[in-house]
């Protein structure tokens, strides 16, 4: 796997793969167990498809006792565990280990609940981002955050990401839109944290396991919020002659103290891939592409529409369309939600990258993307959630040319710490995963790092659940020192624990 260092193989695990999966196909009996090399190539890989391996076994549990007696079972056993949604994940954070057990939630695909006074959704984990969405709209709600890949990608998936998507800067993260969730612990045992209230008191755990990236549980239900749509929602497409005054045209907006639905920027080559894609009807003679949307009462977004074009106007655009209709709306918004497959009609291969930048930065970081793909030799094609910051730079290599791969890896590493250099962060919503592991030290030291691994060990404290993400080095939690108990007592009693 492009020389990317992981846990080694456990030799007794392997010895006794033939006993585990017989003892698997006894928790969960019938289909839910995948043993066979051909069909667990279904499995070998997420999002970030540079990554392979075959998992030890694939197990699809389809209610919480089998996932709790599957977990136990693991953690006596010493067998690691890799947690997997629909395996959208463009991090590599759903990529197996040889020697774990790959354990698949998307059998948990059921809503439970729906709470229209309370604006409240109790989902499975297996439940697509947009299948929420499509359970309520009927009664004119919707759940806000919508990653592009909402129509795959599941809630659990999207807990364990945190991920964001085009209306995130108004409505928030999923951390923002999550109200409660039933974990399953390595050891078996079940816990719910939150619920349908809108807080809880003491340690906030479930702040912790909204973007834990399966290192502390399995999440087995979700409460989330829905919401009320809005009564107009228009958007302005708006074109520039070069991404910096698109950039200055974004700080604009929120400096005018303008908050849109969405804020999104496609670059020259993203523009054009999307247009040939979907045929959107996209401005072929720009640099930078601008779709902001506005939405609410009809009154407050035809003024706030009036203020955002004469924004865009000072800035130098050279074209602003109005949507004047839903359809056009939505037309505005495909290019842009099409974007990742439409790039890769345009090369063989892509890697899609995840850093997150102050606004006041985008031209720098812009400008030092440019220097970065003339140094690799590499296209790149940006597409970006530009009104939180957050970049998805998609490099543009082939794969069956020695070495671009390579170069792709290092160029997109680059990137990422330019984004740390100018004040940003290693990501904004796709997760460290393997991708961004070795790069954890470019933004924390090895205190910060210490502290990380110490609430993975609160959860987690054998190191099971999957490893070889997220830290940088390959450590166990003995290393750190374990808390310690001396005739019963802890230090410092009076502090809760989990």
């Amino acid at each position: 796997m492009s020389g990317l260092a992981m846990p080694k193989p456990d030799a007794e695990t392997m010895r006794r793969r033939a006993e585990i999966v017989a003892d698997m196909r006894i928790i969960v009996p019938g289909e839910g167990v995948v043993d066979a090399a051909n069909e667990m190539r279904a499995f070998e890989t997420d999002g970030l498809t540079a990554y392979r391996q075959s998992p030890l076994v694939v197990v699809l549990p389809e209610t919480v006792a089998q996932v709790s007696r599957v977990l136990k079972y693991c953690n006596e056993r010493n067998i690691r565990v890799v947690p997997r949604g629909s395996g959208t994940s463009l991090s590599g954070g759903a990529l197996p280990l040889e020697d774990a057990v790959l354990l698949v939630m998307s059998r948990f695909n059921r809503i439970l609940a729906i709470d229209y006074p309370n604006r409240v959704v109790v989902a499975q984990p297996g439940v697509t981002n947009l299948g929420i969405t499509t359970a309520v709209e009927q009664e004119g709600f919707y759940y806000a955050p919508d990653p592009s890949s909402q129509i795959a990608c599941s809630i659990g998936g999207n807990v364990a990401e945190n991920s964001g998507g085009v209306h995130c800067l108004k409505y928030g993260l999923t951390a923002n839109n999550v109200l409660g969730i039933e974990m399953v612990l390595m050891n078996g045992e079940v816990v719910r944290l939150g619920g349908s209230h809108l807080d809880q008191a003491g340690y906030d755990l479930l702040g912790v396991m909204t973007g834990s990236e399966g290192l502390l549980g399995v999440v087995s239900e979700v409460t989330v919020r829905i919401l009320k749509k809005p009564e107009t929602a228009r958007a302005l497409l708006i074109g520039f002659p070069t991404s910096e005054q698109g950039g200055q045209c974004v700080a604009d907006i929120i400096g005018a103290g303008i908050i849109p639905g969405g804020m999104e920027m496609m670059d020259r080559p993203a523009i054009h891939a999307a247009e040939d894609f979907v045929h959107a009807g996209y401005p072929l003679d720009v640099e930078a592409l601008l779709i902001v949307e506005l939405d609410g009462p009809s009154v407050e977004v035809d003024h706030l529409i009036g203020l955002v074009e004469a924004i865009a106007y000072r800035n130098g655009s050279t074209t602003c369309r109005i949507s004047q209709s839903e359809e056009e709306r939505l037309s505005f918004w495909a290019g842009r939600k099409a974007a990742f497959p439409a790039v890769g009609r345009i090369s063989p291969d892509y890697y899609c990258m995840d850093g997150t930048i102050p606004r006041k930065e985008l031209p720098r970081v812009l400008a030092g993307m440019r220097g970065l793909s003339e140094k690799y030799g590499l296209g790149v094609a940006n597409v970006f959630h530009a009104g939180d910051g957050n970049l998805h730079p998609l490099i543009l290599y082939d794969a069956n040319v020695p070495g671009e791969l390579d170069k792709a890896e290092n160029f997109g590493a680059d990137i990422l710490r330019l984004c740390v250099e100018v004040g940003g962060v290693l990501t904004g919503e796709h997760g460290v995963g393997i991708e961004k592991r070795d790069l954890m030290p470019e933004m924390f030291n090895q205190i910060d790092l210490d502290q990380q691994m110490r609430v993975k060990c609160a959860f987690d404290p054998n190191h099971l659940l999957n490893p070889g993400k997220v830290f940088p080095q390959l450590r166990r939690c003995a290393e750190l020192g374990r808390m310690h108990v001396h005739r019963g007592q802890v230090a410092f009693p009076d502090i809760p624990r989990f």
